[in-house]
């Protein structure tokens, strides 16, 4: 069995020349995605573990005995997981469960999408989704606490404790699912099996997502091209991509999540689609753009995402221009995401910081008092003993004195008025004819008044953020910004330590332990 690790190519760069020209000198044993400072995107190594192609597969043959003909039939594989350095331990126990469980009833089941590109980079998923031979309902049999979920394409929810999995049926995906590409043809050799998993891969949205991974044969099935795209750092839609994202809107932001949290590169047709159907998002319904949204801002890739919606032309459709995600992306991860109402949060800080800028003491006693919930006199005490730099190039920053000089009843109005601005700020995001107003100021921006902010949802945030304690029940001392964070009640969107978590953030952009 061959062993080997991709060498670093051009390909795999997708750095403008400037950015290029001063990133080039870095180690190869970066891994990460890194951003160039204009915006752009790359990966200064590719992923690792990923085997060479064997040379009966560099002359159209693969392990499986398919061959490569003259037409468009796309070439299909049947991998060892063990080359991808794959093992079953890195499948949590809660998804083994349901895999055996239905294994066990003589159903197939593999785990699919996401998931199995992710375990191939070796890096954490966000879920495990399931799909089996299994009919819905006997799924449901072997699983009586499930519940079936979805009109237009249902899935079932299995709770494991108080974890969801997903589970998908072959059977209701070539129901409810588009007929394959006339462009794609039925590969030869492939048996009823691999024709049923094929046509599931052509339903899929990108390449990279259309991959299946058996855990009990320790098989990963690729019949759309996915691990070379993953190779060479590619998001490739399955179709044409027009169509692709004329058919689900969604796609578009999918593909720029994908591109931010992995390091890749769109592929041309990708990148050119995405900017000439941006504005179809402004018909997306709003619940999903908040989904993908949080998808991209949670799970610790925010500041790549938004340099990405920025590039594309999405950023001023979606939202404001900000700069305190970097801090956020340091704190949370697929396996530890926040609330939306922490990033939603950040937002309204950052747009009141941007109608009116204030001294850094007044950020700072803001920032104490919401994460410690001590009393406001207290936190503007202990801001005013604070000797760290500020940012200077935190540009919302006011350094003029005045705006705190003299009784500390000036600070005191400064801090409770930047909490009412950040509680005006999270109002106006679901100010439709707000919005209006503000973008008509740009008339050479695309003109956008979307809401996907649910109004609930928004008042929480005000709740949560825009509001500081006058009194407290004593001396506390000196508050540690070090504390661990919990983040089961993180994800939760827990009143305190969403607050905490914000403050930490907000405190670490414009005092930065290091500068």
């Amino acid at each position: 069995m061959a062993y080997g690790t991709f060498a670093i190519s051009s390909k795999a760069l997708v750095f403008c020349r400037p950015c290029y020209g001063s990133i080039r000198d870095l180690p190869f044993s970066l891994r990460t995605p890194t951003i160039g400072r204009c915006g752009c995107v790359g990966a200064i190594a590719a992923p690792r573990n990923l085997v060479k192609p064997r040379k009966e597969e560099s002359r159209g043959k693969d392990v499986s005995g398919a061959r490569k003909s003259k037409d468009k039939t796309m070439p299909w594989k049947k991998l060892d997981a063990n080359e991808f350095g794959i093992q079953r331990s890195m499948i949590p126990e809660s998804t083994r469960m349901v895999l055996n469980k239905l294994r066990k009833k003589g159903f197939q089941v593999y785990l699919v999408g996401g998931c199995v590109r992710d375990l191939i980079l070796d890096r954490i998923p966000k879920d495990f989704d399931v799909i089996t031979s299994a009919e819905l309902k006997e799924v449901r049999q072997v699983f009586p606490r499930c519940q079936i979920v979805g009109r237009r394409f249902p899935i079932c929810h299995v709770y494991v404790d108080d974890i969801i999995i997903e589970v998908s049926s072959f059977s209701t995906s070539a129901r409810t699912g588009k007929a394959p590409n006339k462009n794609f043809r039925k590969p030869v050799g492939c048996n009823e099996r691999d024709y049923i998993r094929w046509k599931n891969c052509l339903q899929r949205d990108f390449t990279v997502n259309g991959l299946m991974f058996d855990p009990l044969e320790n098989v990963v099935y690729d019949y759309i091209g996915g691990v070379e795209d993953i190779k060479n750092s590619k998001v490739r839609t399955v179709s044409a991509a027009k169509l692709s994202f004329v058919e689900d809107k969604a796609r578009i932001l999918r593909a720029i999540r994908i591109a931010a949290r992995l390091g890749f590169s769109l592929t041309k047709d990708v990148a050119v689609s995405v900017k000439e159907l941006s504005s179809s998002l402004l018909r997306l319904d709003p619940s999903r753009v908040q989904m993908e949204i949080n998808y991209m801002l949670a799970y610790g890739s925010a500041e790549a995402s938004l340099r990405l919606l920025w590039r594309f032309g999405l950023l001023e459709i979606l939202l404001p221009i900000q700069s305190m995600f970097r801090n956020l992306d340091r704190l949370v991860a697929p396996d530890r995401p926040c609330a939306e109402l922490l990033w939603i949060g950040i937002l309204a800080f950052h747009k009141a910081l941007v109608d009116q800028p204030r001294n850094p003491t007044v950020v700072a006693s803001y920032c104490l008092a919401i994460y410690s919930d001590i009393s406001l006199s207290e936190a503007m005490e202990i801001a005013k003993t604070n000797t760290k730099q500020h940012n200077s190039n935190f540009q919302e920053l006011s350094v003029h004195e005045k705006d705190i000089a003299g009784s500390g009843s000036k600070l005191s109005q400064q801090v409770m008025s930047l909490a009412e601005s950040v509680k005006s700020a999270a109002r106006k995001m679901h100010d439709r004819d707000y919005l209006a107003n503000a973008m008509s100021k740009y008339p050479q921006a695309p003109s956008s008044d979307m809401v996907f902010m649910s109004r609930p949802l928004l008042e929480r945030v005000q709740r949560m953020f825009g509001s500081v304690r006058r009194k407290g029940d004593g001396e506390r001392g000196v508050p540690s910004l070090d504390r661990r964070i919990n983040y089961k009640s993180l994800a939760l969107g827990d009143f305190h330590e969403t607050r905490r978590v914000f403050a930490r953030i907000v405190f670490d952009t414009v005092y930065p332990p290091k500068i």
